[in-house]
């Protein structure tokens, strides 16, 4: 991930995107971000298949999914209740076609920051990998205030629509230290787990969160 700061900003931008999908050829992803399926199974074993599996019916909300094949590869898995979501129109109508045939995946153009189109408390499980990522450049002592900006409404965004105690599973590069504040931003109110992905022979180290949505008990006024 050696991009420079000012393409490291570009990424927070549809724009990008759409030049990027509009190369796309055949059936294989241009950008798999860093990691595929049988780099996350592990991970997807112990957070998602044991906890809620396919046969629990969790509607799953892929965040920046871009043209990745890891709700396909989840729809194998069983899971037939799956909605990704892009801001990149390109992508979204490329999936849309690629995968036409496949049952319980559905694609919509939509910016994380405003999922107005979903329901609040609506979605098991969200998945990230990367997309909080594409919003970062800058100082990761002092991110800028568009980084802060970006990344706590996007946060919030999820936040809303996670059903009370539903799961946000987040794959990263970044350094954990760094993400923790932006994770822990006003608005949300997590519990949250954080496991080391990949063997000791993986010189690129990333890390998987679980961040478990709690909300505060209210005792209404009789």
């Amino acid at each position: 991930m050696g991009s420079s700061d000012a393409e490291n900003e570009r990424l927070a931008h549809p724009e990008f995107w759409d030049q990027r999908y509009a190369r796309a050829e055949g059936d294989e992803p241009t950008h798999e971000w860093f990691r595929d399926f049988s780099d996350l199974e592990s991970f997807f074993d112990q957070k998602l298949f044991r906890v809620r599996g396919p046969e629990t019916h969790p509607r799953l909300l892929h965040l920046g999914s871009g043209d990745s094949n890891i709700p396909v590869q989840l729809t194998v898995k069983g899971y037939r209740n799956q909605l990704c979501v892009d801001f990149s129109a390109v992508v979204v109508d490329l999936m849309s076609r690629r995968h036409r045939n496949i049952e319980g995946i559905e694609w919509k153009c939509l910016d994380v920051r405003h999922m107005d189109d979903i329901a609040d408390k609506s979605v098991d499980v969200a998945f990230d990998k990367g997309t909080l990522d594409a919003m970062i450049h800058g100082s990761p002592w002092n991110p800028p205030d568009d980084v802060k900006g970006n990344t706590s409404q996007y946060l919030r965004e999820v936040f809303r629509v996670l059903r009370n105690g539903g799961m946000f599973l987040y794959v990263t590069y970044r350094q954990p230290h760094f993400i923790r504040p932006l994770l822990m931003c006003e608005g949300t109110h997590w519990e949250i787990e954080l496991d080391i992905l990949g063997d000791s022979a993986n010189t690129f180290a990333y890390h998987g969160f679980t961040l478990r949505k709690e909300c505060l008990n209210v005792v209404e006024a009789s």
